[in-house]
């Protein structure tokens, strides 16, 4: 019994560590100074910065109220620990043990939250991918990977959307653009940009040989309304193009996809799975300023990462992950080292340890910088 107390003090300790790593008290500071501008009369007079501490104000509010909750679970429970203890109740120390992992849990959870520092990582994403050398098998692995984002977003239960998509000609696509909403979509897939690669026997060949197929995955944030950038009409070139796609599924067949490039980075963002010309423009615009308005910023802060500007070419030698199913069967992320033999779940959307070890790994890196 007094280990079990010792584990629970434990937990405190840690609780509170991690607490003041986050700065909690400082957190319910600026909530509390925040509050007090909202309740000004002129508050609203500029929308774009009352818009931006009225999220900000709700965004630190679940971060406090989550820990402060943890914080008094885990007291409550220590203190029923010393009761238990006294009364030397053999059946509630059963019950103890059940509730001590239950909270462990929640604050793990809670803990690996903190690994999301990133300004957008809670952001939605907008996911691409472009099928790279080794022909139709590099087609048909684009689209496994379409469906193994998919399935992951549905684990997540995140919302998705099909932006735009070209089939291969035989098989596969040759690209795709999903528009993927949820809480931290962008934190968990950013860590998916780059090259991923597939060795297999394929079923395209006759004679059976091995082949070896290439995708690149590049994910940006969807920025929200007040950090999307102006752009000048002139810098724009609009096509408009019939729209291709499997029958039944929404595709308008008329002359509704519209493509949208700026001509000074030659950026381009294709849409053509809404229901209007208008739409398909409004869709494939606010992409583009997202993919702008990260670029500028990054280019300012002199990251030598880009969004698209420099974009890597999807081949030999550029991989972050390698997907083998023959001779033998393993996933590897080769940034991380991360690896599993169960490839058949990965591709099923079994993603969320990866993302977990990639942002371990940029942790352990940033503090060995």
């Amino acid at each position: 019994m007094v280990d079990q107390i010792k584990k629970i003090k434990e937990l405190r300790k840690s609780l509170l560590n991690t607490r003041g790593l986050l700065d909690i008290d400082g957190k319910k500071l600026k909530v509390k100074n925040n509050k007090l501008k909202m309740n000004q009369p002129d508050f609203w007079k500029n929308q774009k910065n009352a818009v931006k501490i009225s999220k900000e104000v709700e965004e630190l509010e679940e971060t406090v109220n989550n820990w402060e909750a943890l914080f008094k679970e885990i007291k409550d429970l220590e203190e029923l620990a010393i009761e238990v203890e006294k009364e030397k109740d053999e059946q509630m120390l059963n019950e103890l043990d059940k509730m001590y992992v239950k909270l462990k849990k929640k604050f793990k959870k809670l803990e690996f939250f903190t690994l999301f520092i990133g300004k957008y990582d809670k952001n939605n994403a907008i996911l691409s991918i472009h099928s790279g050398t080794g022909g139709v098998d590099a087609q048909d692995w684009a689209q496994i990977l379409e469906r193994m984002f998919l399935r992951f977003a549905e684990k997540m239960q995140w919302k998705t959307k099909i932006i735009n998509r070209t089939t291969g000609s035989e098989a596969g696509i040759k690209n795709v653009v999903i528009n993927i909403q949820g809480n931290w979509a962008y934190g968990y897939l950013h860590s998916e940009n780059g090259v991923h690669r597939l060795v297999r026997i394929s079923p395209f060949d006759a004679e059976q040989m091995r082949h070896t197929s290439f995708a690149l995955v590049e994910v940006i944030p969807e920025l929200h309304e007040q950090e999307k950038l102006e752009i000048k009409d002139y810098d724009l070139r609009i096509d408009v193009f019939k729209s291709s796609g499997p029958g039944g599924q929404g595709v308008n067949t008329t002359d509704s996809a519209v493509r949208i490039t700026h001509k000074p980075t030659n950026i381009s963002v294709s849409c053509q799975t809404e229901r209007s010309q208008h739409q398909n423009k409004e869709t494939a615009l606010k992409i583009l300023k997202s993919k702008l308005y990260k670029l500028e910023e990054e280019e300012r802060e002199q990251k030598e990462l880009k969004i698209r500007g420099t974009a890597q070419k999807a081949e030999w030698g550029k991989q972050i992950r390698s997907y083998v199913m023959q001779p033998y069967k393993m996933v590897k992320d080769h940034r991380t080292k991360y690896e599993t033999q169960d490839i058949d779940n990965v591709l099923d959307g079994d993603l969320k340890m990866f993302a977990e070890e990639y942002l371990k790994h940029v942790e352990r890196v940033t503090w060995n910088a």
